[in-house]
């Protein structure tokens, strides 16, 4: 069965109308050439300048059927009246938040990372960015399993992998596994720390330091005994509902993650 490009809905037998869309500010649209996804910012000279979640600005002309909302075809058209512009919020992450989002069509390429707790507080951090881009982050349920998955997941063009790895020092386990792995189309980066728990500054959960366990006690319960946070379910609960933004995690955490959303939502994989 043979593809259509999105100028096939404006000619042929099967013509239908492209619905237009009035260009309100915050609005959040795709140009299909580009892969390019922001929020409209204004209305100038028959072009629409679009901003990314960096806070960049870029301009479009209005062509019909000329962008994606919600994965298809609009005509975006001047609005009838213009309101006024909405404050600038920060969300989470640090980046622009972009007013009245509604979130961007998943992506095929994807965010892994080693376990839940790394995916809840990627989520509350990130998880404005990762809509507006249409990211989608799943739990890897550990690095051991990473070359198998990866297998299976089957990487290319428009199909790329971010992977986010726990304690990735040199000489580590996990720096021996991510090492092996040899894919244009996966990036992985890593923090130095032995949990995602410990990438939390220690000053925003009430302790002056992290607690040192010896080795053979697993990690999160041996936290949890050192501070009296009971089972490891209850002390995670602690740590996530005590992190607010980016600022309340470590340099290399924030890093690492806005590399990846960086990478898996590159225009230039998509074309």
């Amino acid at each position: 069965m043979r593809s259509h490009s999105y100028d096939d809905v404006l000619s042929g037998p099967r013509k239908r109308k492209i619905p237009e869309v009035p260009a309100e500010p915050g609005l959040v649209v795709e140009d299909p050439a580009s892969g390019y996804c922001g929020a409209v910012v204004k209305i100038e000279y028959g072009n629409v300048v679009l901003e990314d979640r960096h806070g960049k600005h870029r301009v479009f002309p209005l062509n019909p059927a000329g962008f994606l909302l919600e994965g298809k075809p609009v005509t975006l058209v001047p609005a009838k009246t213009a309101p006024k512009t909405p404050a600038r919020r920060i969300s989470a992450s640090g980046s622009v938040q972009v007013q009245g989002l509604k979130a961007r069509v998943a992506r095929d390429s994807r965010i892994w990372v080693e376990g839940k707790h790394d995916a809840e507080l990627v989520e509350r951090v990130w998880g404005h960015d990762l809509r507006v881009e249409g990211v989608v982050v799943e739990p890897l349920d550990g690095v051991d399993v990473l070359s198998g998955r990866i297998d299976e997941f089957g990487t290319g063009p428009g199909r790329r992998l971010g992977v986010l790895v726990d304690h990735l020092v040199a000489g580590s386990k996990e720096s021996r596994i991510v090492d092996a792995i040899r894919d244009e189309n996966v990036l992985i980066t890593g923090h130095p720390y032995i949990d995602i728990w410990e990438a939390v500054k220690p000053s925003v959960v009430g302790i002056r330091a992290w607690p040192k366990i010896p080795r053979g006690t697993e990690w999160k319960e041996g936290v949890c005994d050192a501070l009296g946070w009971g089972e490891p379910w209850e002390g995670w609960q602690r740590v996530l509902a005590a992190v607010g933004s980016y600022r309340d995690l470590e340099t290399p955490l924030i890093g690492a993650v806005e590399r990846l959303i960086d990478f898996v939502s590159d225009p230039g994989e998509e074309s």
